[in-house]
């Protein structure tokens, strides 16, 4: 079976490091013997899902790039992209590019750029009295895993705008160290059928190994429901991830 990860705008999108998640995507689907195709996705270039695994990432960039995208991703590729969430397939936005699943992400000067709808919520600015949400984040994930652990992830964050989920919305995380999705309502991104959203930069895949086998998986399942995954030797992530964990849960 091979996996083709969809990196979407990758040239515009990638904020602090974000193509890292590409990287760790493809390094632990290898290590287990998976074949691996990296497809860049660029502005008026459309979604192709193949006949393989399929795997869309969106990263995270200025208020710039998204205006860019906009007028790119209101027609087919925007509408191909929430068949893709539909159909079940998996799709992680980080920073930006998470912004850009609501329904619409407000400018500092008050244009609504409007988002693809994966997620029911909406992003607005900070005011004048409100800081950027900055700092290093350790969150504990809201869904349950099939393996029943409660996991974390950890990751940075350096956002102004203000994301708020309306009630058909699901938090992918609740934030125990950091600000999420507003610093206000403990909640930290959003998770739809296999579609994640979330504010972590860091690269988030290399610090939470965990998350990107699930994502693999995910993407893997979505052609054979039989699909497992070997487990590799994590024991120097665990031990890096509890160091991090252990240092904010102090500070």
């Amino acid at each position: 079976m091979k996996l083709t990860i969809h990196h979407l705008y990758a040239d515009m999108m990638n904020l602090y490091g974000d193509r890292g998640n590409v990287i760790a995507i493809k390094k632990r689907a290898e290590w287990r013997g998976i074949a691996v195709e990296v497809v860049d996705v660029g502005l008026g270039e459309s979604i192709s899902p193949t006949s393989s695994a399929d795997l869309f990432l969106f990263g995270g960039g200025q208020d710039r790039e998204q205006t860019l995208l906009v007028e790119d991703l209101s027609g087919m590729k925007g509408a191909d992209l929430r068949a893709v969430v539909e159909d079940g397939g998996v799709v992680l936005g980080v920073c930006g590019g998470y912004q850009l699943m609501g329904h619409y992400y407000e400018t500092p000067e008050g244009q609504k750029l409007p988002g693809i709808g994966v997620f029911d919520m909406y992003t607005r600015p900070r005011r004048g009295d409100e800081a950027r949400l900055i700092g290093n984040v350790l969150a504990r994930v809201r869904a349950p895993e099939e393996d029943g652990v409660v996991h974390e992830v950890a990751g940075f964050e350096n956002h102004g705008g203000r994301t708020e989920l309306g009630d058909d919305a699901e938090p992918f995380a609740d934030v125990i160290v950091g600000y999420g999705n507003n610093g206000r309502d403990g909640t930290e991104g959003a998770r739809r059928l296999n579609a994640y959203g979330t504010y972590l930069h860091g690269s988030l895949l290399p610090k939470n190994p965990w998350l990107t086998d699930q994502l693999v998986l995910g993407a893997l399942r979505r052609v054979d429901d039989r699909a497992e995954l070997e487990p590799l030797d994590d024991s120097a992530e665990r031990d890096a991830f509890a160091s991090v964990a252990n240092r904010l849960r102090k500070g």
